[in-house]
């Protein structure tokens, strides 16, 4: 290979493109990293063309096409206005021979860095410069120091701690055969003053050496901006250099996995009972089985195995695959695990729970890139796999890859859960392909319900009104379950069950709109939610009005407190009882008081439940025919009746069906 740098690629996907020479050389494309990004060449090359309309055209479809999905209006304007200004500044510092990846996805699309600088240190040493790019002027740093306020009101990651996440991902995640790497990073304010980058800096010895720059340090002298960019003393990387780079499969250490394990392993909140621990042990052992067998069976024995088990709500299956990933992580680190949930709250408590390692966000790939992770891992576990979207007739297209790709895949699901019409798998559709792909498939059951006190008779009774022949509650000890005359006195039993020190939170099918926007610097949220409640001799007649759950956390600016949790965080963190959440971030969930608001999507008469999905205000259904519509919306609401633990209060808007479920409960 030749020691020339190479050229300027406007790519999709795998970089460098595959040469489709045989031999060891194909063995060795086929082994290699997969780089995605949507732009990657010398600084100078890409400076020259980074300001053409042709060239952000290009990056915008390399963008889909490396499985990053489609970029948003405001991402487009971002690199419009950033790109130009980093560039730049390179070119001015002397750095035009420097390698640069913009928007370079780590592996499952866990995130993509702004840019990437590519260098040779003075002793041949790789030296990668990870840049953070920010258009902010100004923005306020929460207590703690590792989050700020922006002026719009959006309380996201502070921009030092965020570049030294991805920084600590090349840490964490470099085989050990990989070159050794200089780890460098910086944050670039490039609209902001001097004054408005010195409240960003964080003088901490975690990140003590990761500059704050701005408008003004891009003024500096030639040899000074480049040492202000962290690449006074870097040269360009010959092409062997960046095909060492570019090789490299980036993979956990021992490490991280061990200590990622413990924390999951250790969780209360997925400790195991009843028959949980006996599945658990019984998908362990296969697993264990399958991890281990010995190589010189390769050729006569089946290319691994899948695991399917299906459980209804309450049943423990996130409970059993998330203490599955803990053993997994400790007792098998060289396995390749992942674990995917198409639930994006699922996934935003599990890197919650591993907060304190940044680098683990990448063990928990988005379903989104799950045929990427598929091609990349050896061992998946999925949880909520009846949500993974299907196009068509058949086993969805991202199923397929991991029956086809992963050694060992152990799958979760509950066919009772599909909730929307682009979704859904089952038992049997996965069954028939690990056959037709030669792959050993174990099934198991988890038949018990740990959640409503462990009620057989209580999630018996939701499916009997659901799906069956509707029955009256004849109780059992220890679950409460009762209809609410009016929203109010619901929210009443929130607040008390909350006072009480008890997790309670309400939910509602999706019959109302949802402003999901809000003005700048806004500390209350909008009141989409308006129910009439009807007068009484003793109380006149009102209208309740609520708010659905945050799409980003909202905080009081006066004193950084809390006021409302990000909606994937609703069911658990501080706030959210005040806010109304929908099957999209209870899903997965649990919590000791359930209040449950049945809309006008779902109406008993005569004797049987109707659909009305002109009620919904949930695009993906509401175009419906009523016979397709009724059962997603049986499913949504039997997840919304089954996530209490000790009670469930429900109020139906409908008086007749709120009347029916009166009759039934009391």
């Amino acid at each position: 290979m030749s020691d020339e740098t190479p050229g300027l690629s406007v790519l999709a996907g795998a970089f460098p493109a595959p040469r489709p020479a045989p031999g060891p050389q194909e063995k060795r494309q086929a082994a290699r990293g997969l780089v995605e990004c949507v732009a990657a060449g010398p600084v100078g090359e890409i400076a020259a063309r980074v300001g053409d309309a042709g060239f952000i055209g290009r990056c915008v479809a390399g963008f889909a096409q490396a499985g990053f999905g489609a970029p948003s209006d405001a991402e487009v304007r971002s690199w419009r206005n950033s790109w130009p200004a980093l560039t730049k500044a390179l070119v001015r510092a002397g750095l035009s021979d420097l390698r640069m990846y913009l928007e370079y996805g780590t592996p499952g699309g866990g995130r993509r860095l702004d840019a990437l600088l590519l260098g040779a240190g003075p002793d041949g040493k790789l030296v990668l410069v990870v840049v953070e790019l920010k258009q902010w002027q100004t923005c306020r740093v929460l207590d703690g120091g590792e989050r700020v306020l922006r002026s719009d009101g959006v309380v996201t990651a502070h921009p030092v701690y965020q570049v030294a996440a991805y920084r600590s991902f090349f840490q964490h995640w470099r085989p050990q055969d990989a070159p050794e790497l200089d780890l460098r990073a910086v944050v670039l304010l490039h609209n902001a003053t001097a004054e408005q980058g010195l409240a960003l800096r964080r003088d901490v010895p975690a990140v003590a050496d990761i500059p704050v720059l701005t408008s003004q340090d891009l003024t500096a002298p030639a040899a000074q901006l480049a040492g202000l960019l962290r690449c006074a003393d870097l040269t360009a990387p010959s092409a062997s250099q960046v095909a060492a780079f570019e090789d490299i499969r980036w993979t956990p250490s021992t490490r991280l996995l061990e200590q990622i394990g413990s924390i999951l392993q250790g969780s209360s909140s997925f400790a195991l009972v009843g028959d949980q621990q006996d599945a658990f042990l019984r998908i362990r052992d296969a697993a264990a089985r399958h991890l281990t067998a010995s190589p010189q069976l390769a050729g006569t024995a089946p290319r691994g195995a899948v695991i399917t088990v299906r459980g209804g709500p309450g049943s423990g299956k996130t409970a059993v695959a998330v203490r599955l990933l803990g053993h997994l992580m400790r007792a098998h680190p060289d396995s390749g695990i992942r674990f995917v949930t198409p639930s994006g709250t699922l996934r935003a408590h599990l890197l919650d729970a591993a907060g304190g390692y940044s680098a683990a966000r990448e063990l928990f790939p988005s379903a989104d890139a799950l045929r990427g992770t598929a091609r990349q891992a050896r061992t998946l576990v999925i949880d909520e796999a009846q949500r993974i979207r299907r196009r068509g007739p058949g086993l969805p297209p991202d199923l397929a890859a991991v029956v086809e790709h992963v050694r060992l895949a152990v799958i979760f699901l509950d066919e009772r859960q599909i909730i929307r019409p682009d979704e859904g798998t089952s038992v049997e559709e996965i069954a028939a392909a690990a056959r037709a792909m030669g792959r050993v498939h174990h099934h198991l059951e988890l038949t018990g319900s740990f959640r409503c006190r462990g009620s057989a008779a209580y999630t018996a009774w939701v499916e009997s009104l659901l799906y069956g022949e509707p029955v009256p509650w004849t109780g059992h000890a220890g679950y409460g379950l009762a209809t609410v005359a009016d929203p109010f006195l619901l929210q009443e039993e929130i607040e008390r069950a909350t006072a009480a020190g008890h997790t309670a939170r309400t939910a509602a099918g999706f019959c109302w709109p949802w402003t999901k926007t809000r003005r700048r610097g806004a500390t209350t949220l909008p009141l989409d939610i308006a129910i009439d409640a009807p007068g009484g001799p003793d109380r006149p007649a009102r209208t309740w009005k609520a708010a659905w759950n945050a799409a980003g956390a909202l905080i009081d600016p006066a004193d950084g407190t809390p006021i409302a949790p990000h909606s994937q965080l609703w069911a658990t963190h501080t706030g959210g009882h005040q806010q109304i959440g929908c099957v999209y971030t209870a899903q997965g969930l649990e919590y000791r008081h359930a209040g449950v608001i049945i809309g006008s999507d779902l109406t008993w008469s005569n004797g049987r439940w109707t659909a009305h999905p002109d009620q919904s205000h949930d695009n993906a259904l509401r175009h419906l025919a009523p016979d397709d519509y009724l059962p997603l919306a049986l499913n949504t609401y039997r997840v919304l009746l089954t996530r209490g633990t000790h009670t469930t209060h429900i109020h139906s808007t409908d008086a007749d069906t709120h009347a029916f479920l009166t009759r039934l409960t009391n």
